[in-house]
């Protein structure tokens, strides 16, 4: 497969007004998608988007260039990720596009795809559009132009499907939970889907304006939600990602809970229920504690490269159902097609109920190692870790580690730096011996010519 100019692991993504995220190239790519997803027939694609400024102006280019095309669209207003797959999937549309940047600030977006089965879009697909984007954008004749409509009741469509995911009759009464939603694209559907379920529910990050979108909230800052947490005196906090793909929560005292826990949870349940595989998906992050804790109960971990799509590669191509990453990035393939905030956070509630126990006497089953992780700013990481002098300054820090110890360092897919993470079973070591390992990436990275 030919290298991409534009998709990354998720979508095109970038700072708004400087290329690609620009309003005359999401046109084209609108028309570009269209041209492609539109082969053999019309149809509709569906586009939502999470709350920051620029999805206006985006949606409306994507609209253009879909409807030159010759597909019709759906507009679903701010809705997560996830509830575009769902929509996507039981609508019978063409595709579903998103428009966010996650967990980025207002200033970057991006658009990212499903297709019409509600799963990523395959790479043949996203080089076909990639090929389109070269051609002049022709449109369709006026009589063949798409129409656009907008959809009013996709959060109460999205909401029913969430409280579905979980067993009949599950009631969340006498649990008082604090929601932050990141000001993003849950914070209208969230609050509803707990509260419906039983739940006492107190919320932050409930207030979009377009700019506060990920800023000092949701699950990428977790003190304010640690702080209402303990002040409200609630059972645990959740909180999600400006688009909702993501979960962390908070037990009762201020404990963080995060990913690797919560997939550790996940699987305790559906092991106790006599349902789900014997193996369960991580990636190269995934805390060591938890493959330890899970090979206690009689399953395996798989790792994968860092990035939900590979995580997602992996459940298809071997029929597994359950995998996550560190970032609180959950897919439960027996529930939905891809990583969904709210749906995992459920599963982990679901679990409490039946276990009846706290948040944090069942996130304590699973021993988490010490790992420190340090995102290094390098102006242009790919390609550059092959460096000797880097390979060889990670095998001194693996040395120092010892048998129990992990180090990864990795290029962003969304971002210019280079994270760098150290395991071990010593935190002062740890910390030390990835401070030092951050240094010497920065040192001889900036110092690395730039082809010209």
């Amino acid at each position: 497969m030919a290298e991409r100019r534009y998709f990354g692991t998720d979508g095109i993504r970038g700072r708004v007004g400087q290329e690609p995220i620009t309003a005359p190239f999401v046109l084209r790519l609108g028309w570009a998608a269209g041209r492609v997803l539109g082969r053999g027939g019309h149809g509709r694609v569906l586009i939502g988007k999470d709350t920051r400024i620029s999805g206006y102006m985006f949606e409306s280019a994507l609209e253009a260039g879909l409807s030159a095309a010759g597909l019709d669209i759906e507009l679903l207003g701010p809705m997560p990720t996830p509830a575009v797959a769902y929509l996507t999937r039981t609508l019978r549309a063409r595709a579903g596009i998103v428009i966010s940047a996650s967990h980025n600030p207002y200033q970057d977006n991006g658009i990212k795809f499903f297709s019409g089965d509600g799963l990523k879009l395959a790479d043949e697909v996203e080089a076909g559009i990639e090929a389109e984007l070269e051609r002049p954008l022709e449109t369709v004749d006026s009589g063949s132009l798409g129409k656009a409509r907008r959809m009013g009741d996709a959060p109460g469509r999205y909401i029913e499907f969430c409280k579905g995911t979980v067993r009949p009759g599950l009631r969340l009464q006498g649990l008082h939970i604090v929601l932050d939603c990141a000001h993003g694209a849950t914070y209208h559907v969230a609050p509803s889907v707990f509260r419906e379920l039983g739940a006492r529910v107190d919320t932050l990050g409930t207030d979009p304006d377009g700019l506060n979108i990920n800023y000092e909230c949701g699950s990428t800052h977790i003190e304010p939600l640690r702080q209402a947490v303990v002040a409200r005196g609630a059972d645990l906090g959740i909180a999600f990602d400006g688009d909702g793909d993501r979960v962390i929560m908070v037990d009762a005292v201020g404990r963080v809970v995060d990913g690797d826990q919560l997939l550790y949870l996940i699987a305790r349940a559906r092991r106790s229920a006599g349902a789900g595989h014997d193996t369960v998906v991580g990636t190269q992050m995934t805390n060591l504690g938890v493959e330890r804790a899970l090979s206690e109960l009689g399953l395996r971990l798989q790792r994968t490269r860092v990035g939900d799509r590979y995580i997602l590669e992996a459940l298809l191509g071997q029929g597994w159902s359950l995998g996550g990453e560190s970032s609180g990035h959950i897919i439960c393939l027996d529930r939905t097609t891809t990583g969904d905030g709210i749906i995992a956070a459920l599963q982990v509630l679901e679990h409490l109920v039946d276990a009846g126990a706290s948040l944090g006497e069942a996130a304590a089953r699973v021993a988490l190692l010490p790992q420190e992780l340090i995102n290094v700013p390098v102006s242009a990481p790919a390609g550059a870790l092959s460096d000797a002098r880097l390979v060889a300054a990670v095998s001194e820090v693996e040395a120092a580690l010892g048998a129990a110890g992990r180090v990864l360092l990795r290029p962003s897919g969304t971002e210019p730096v280079v994270r760098v993470m150290v395991e071990g079973e010593d935190q002062a070591l740890v910390r030390s011996l990835a401070q030092q390992l951050a240094g010497r990436v920065q040192e001889l990275l900036e110092r690395r010519p730039v082809a010209g």
